[in-house]
């Protein structure tokens, strides 16, 4: 479903990400994990047009889409949920689901979806008129990922989704992000719980100093000894 072939990424003279490629097949849970600045949010905003690559090709079921715009990706199915949430906190939680659609023009399917948020997330509706930014952490996580998926992605791209959050919190998001998939969505998430992504992964990359250092089955990783020492404290 996407592919990215030797990508390149810079901060002026910095090179964050050289020669990475991964894979990922429709209705999978891809994992990116690794420390902070090896290049993970600079890969998952390549692939949704935010940031510029410098080299390499990312490819979107046979299209490339290495120069499009962010606009052109996410009307191609690709869906960015930031790091930090980025709710617009000034902007109600309706006004934010609103965005979520915006190059949408399926009215009576904006209609179901929207349904479909609240009937997944109460608290939502009942603050539906709320500032945004009123919000609590988790609440607002919960407001991210519905806005991402108002736009109806094939693959949505979630940055750190438990950062931040209290533990009971952390445990409902990652339940969110499993029924995601179960609903025929394809993930790409980087997350700095690296046991908790490996366990939910259909396969995971290690990036380490912005290259592939390690790849494989979520399972298998979380069986490699690098992996245990260098990631989860064992």
């Amino acid at each position: 479903m996407l592919t990215v072939d030797r990508l390149e990424c810079r901060y002026g003279k910095v090179l964050a990400v050289r020669e990475l490629s991964l894979e990922v097949k429709k209705g999978e849970l891809v994992s990116l994990i690794g420390a902070n600045g090896a290049g993970k949010t600079t890969t998952l905003r390549a692939i949704s047009g935010v940031f510029p690559a410098r080299g390499g090709r990312i490819t979107l079921e046979g299209e490339d889409i290495t120069r499009a715009s962010a606009r052109r990706i996410l009307e191609l199915g690709i869906a960015h949920c930031p790091e930090g949430r980025r709710v617009f906190p000034y902007m109600s939680v309706r006004e934010n689901l609103d965005l979520g659609c915006y190059l949408r023009r399926d009215a009576k399917g904006i209609a179901a979806d929207l349904s479909a948020v609240y009937a997944r997330f109460p608290i939502l509706h009942e603050r539906r008129n709320q500032a945004a930014g009123t919000l609590s952490g988790g609440e607002q996580q919960m407001l991210a990922i519905s806005r991402a998926l108002m736009s109806r992605p094939k693959l949505i791209l979630l940055d750190e989704p438990s950062l931040g959050l209290a533990p009971n919190i952390v445990e409902r998001t990652f339940d969110i992000i499993r029924q995601i998939r179960m609903d025929g969505v394809t993930v790409v998430m980087v997350e700095q719980n690296a046991y908790a992504a490996l366990e939910l992964s259909d396969r995971a990359y290690v990036l380490e100093q912005g290259v592939v250092a390690l790849s494989g089955a979520g399972a298998e990783l979380l069986g490699n000894p690098h992996v245990k020492q260098a990631y989860l404290g064992a």
